[in-house]
């Protein structure tokens, strides 16, 4: 695929902006997969190639969390179950299922979350310092976790903010250590995507990693501002960027 200068900087500037909007919230995929699109790949090509930078993304922030103490490993595993199985799901309803089931299920998603936040905040807005729940004493977590998995291994975009809400709504993880884990959960599920994406011969590997660069420098950034900012400027960040997701999945 040919691409110009213009493309290499749409590329990095939109990666840069989703890296901080997927760290701090979600949704940063509603801009980098127009991004893609308007290089002209095909839906599939531009949602399997994006993995790549979604994934580094990911591996720095949780990287950069743990570094100052933030990140919350001891139920790891038990999260990792539910969220595997329903990635591979979603990866393998993702080659075959037609295109244009992309825009109902992000639309579908988003307009959810944004209903959850305005009619029911305190599912999602844990005060922090609040004892997190572990998995095994928690079944409804275990449906949370496999839907997440299952919609992040099939579209991705926004898979943040169904992060977001299982962590937070079922295990009662603050906004800041939820941020911090659903990178890590992140990583369970775009790994076995992207590795069925990569079998497929879906993903471009030259405007993946140059779109990655973007990813990775927003991340890191991000993980600065989010331990620094108050607990109410992530609450209404949170929020601002689930209203753009809605309005994104309608527009694109």
């Amino acid at each position: 695929m040919d691409f110009s200068i213009l493309h290499l900087l749409l590329l990095v500037v939109t990666g840069f902006a989703a890296g901080i909007i997927n760290t701090l919230a979600g949704g940063g995929s509603n801009l980098t997969l127009p991004a893609l699109m308007l290089m002209g790949m095909p839906p599939e090509v531009a949602n399997a190639s994006n993995r790549v930078g979604v994934l580094l993304q990911s591996l720095v922030g949780a990287w950069g969390y743990r570094k100052h103490g933030r990140l919350e490993t001891d139920d790891l595993g038990p999260i990792f179950i539910p969220l595997v199985i329903g990635g591979l799901i979603g990866a393998m309803l993702a080659t075959y299922a037609p295109s244009s089931l992309l825009k109902p299920m992000l639309l579908g998603t988003m307009l959810a979350m944004t209903i959850i936040m305005l009619v029911r905040p305190s599912v999602i807005f844990v005060e922090p310092g609040t004892q997190a729940k572990k998995t095994r004493d928690t079944p409804s977590s275990w449906i949370a976790l496999g839907f997440a998995g299952l919609y992040g291994g099939f579209v991705h975009a926004g898979v943040g903010f169904v992060l977001i809400t299982a962590l937070a709504g079922t295990l009662r993880y603050d906004l800041l250590r939820a941020n911090a884990l659903k990178l890590v959960c992140s990583l369970a599920f775009i790994s076995v995507s992207l590795l069925v994406f990569v079998i497929r011969d879906q993903v471009l590997w030259v405007p993946a990693l140059i779109l990655s660069v973007g990813f990775i420098i927003g991340a890191h950034i991000a993980v600065i501002y989010s331990i620094r900012a108050k607990p109410q400027t992530l609450k209404w960040f949170l929020f601002a960027m689930t209203l753009v997701g809605c309005t994104a999945a309608m527009v694109f």
